[in-house]
């Protein structure tokens, strides 16, 4: 796993060679088995990800190959999408790609309702939580199809400048 060797030019091009030599160090240090990738506990060794009832939903939508594991190919690509310069548009993509579980481009009342319950977990009953994910979709949902497109996603959401809040800084790093 060379750094920057190994990476596609649009990706060297978002970091700082500092940067990827950073991400690189960090990916290994991860990488207990030293097989080139991160698996789901791997991940998970990172404290502040334990508690993100989120984490798995993220590493699916990292993992592009969907062979269960992060490359650092993978990796960085995720990584980029949560720089200071990342694409907002991107940003966006990225955060309706965790309620679009099934892939299909818009996201369900089911898919709304499972993944709300595995964010507030048992803080809520399941029909208090179907209430909340019954007015969302009445909401947010302007053709009247009962889902959320990503542009009906964008409608919401982008007012809610999302995509400034999900920045990494990585010209901090720890080694």
């Amino acid at each position: 796993m060379g750094a920057d060797q190994s990476l596609p030019m649009e990706l060297v091009h978002k970091f700082e060679p500092d940067e990827i030599k950073r991400l690189s160090r960090s990916f290994k240090k991860l990488d207990v088995n030293q097989n080139g990738s991160l698996s789901v506990e791997e991940f998970m060794s990172i404290p502040e990800l334990q508690q993100n009832p989120l984490v798995r939903r993220v590493i699916d939508i990292l993992d592009t190959d969907r062979n269960g594991e992060v490359d650092f190919q993978e990796f960085i690509e995720g990584v980029s999408q949560f720089s200071v310069e990342g694409d907002r548009d991107k940003k966006l993509k990225f955060a309706f790609r965790i309620y679009d579980i099934d892939q299909d481009g818009f996201i369900s009342n089911g898919e709304l309702f499972q993944v709300l319950k595995t964010m507030v977990g048992n803080n809520l009953t399941e029909k208090q939580l179907q209430e909340i994910v019954d007015k969302t979709i009445l909401y947010s949902d302007k053709d009247g199809d009962g889902k959320i497109s990503y542009e009906e996603f964008c409608d919401v959401v982008g007012t809610m400048d999302v995509p400034s809040k999900m920045v990494l800084d990585f010209k901090q790093g720890s080694d």
